[in-house]
């Protein structure tokens, strides 16, 4: 798996299920609220630091989540918000960004993820995803969705490759 981890240029994720837990709230108004793992915010922020491009590809609509990406070093246009093609936003993501699918590692925990995770070069499961995605998955973290998946698997990548340091200046000026 590391020599995999060693091509890894790019992060792509879903959202609710793998940097959520999957719960979601609504309001009287139809406000929907997510909770999000710090760590995993936090290594999205090592990860941009360190140059990889990062995306999020998901059905969710709420702009909530362009916002909450925003924080974490994920650029506006690398948020595809209301996804139903997520091939065809996973395909758009790699020409603006010049990256191969196989040079990819997408995040993913249902059904609509699985085309995804078998076109690009390292599908990731959260644990506690569906059964068809765990076995399409080229890596399944031990960690559940919302629970530190992403900050787990990113971290094994980046210090696969020799970059898990953290710039203090950099993250001041940066975040």
């Amino acid at each position: 798996m590391e020599d995999i981890f060693k091509t890894i240029k790019a992060f792509a994720f879903d959202v609710d299920g793998v940097l959520t837990n999957g719960g979601i709230l609504a309001n009287l108004d139809g406000e929907l609220f997510r909770t999000f793992d710090s760590k995993d915010g936090f290594g999205l922020r090592m990860a941009s630091m360190a140059g990889y491009h990062l995306g999020i590809i998901t059905g969710g609509r709420s702009e909530s989540i362009r916002k909450r990406f925003l924080t974490c070093g994920v650029k506006a246009e690398d948020v595809y918000l209301g996804s139903r093609d997520k091939i065809e936003d996973f395909d758009d993501f790699c020409s603006r960004h010049g990256v191969k699918p196989e040079e990819v590692m997408y995040f993913g925990d249902d059904l609509p993820d699985i085309p995804v995770m078998v076109k690009c070069g390292c599908g990731v499961a959260p644990a506690d995803a569906v059964e068809e995605v765990l076995e399409a998955a080229d890596y399944i973290s031990p960690k559940a969705g919302g629970r530190g998946c992403v900050r787990d698997t990113v971290e094994k990548v980046m210090k696969s490759q020799g970059k898990w340091s953290l710039d203090v200046a950099l993250y001041k000026k940066k975040f």
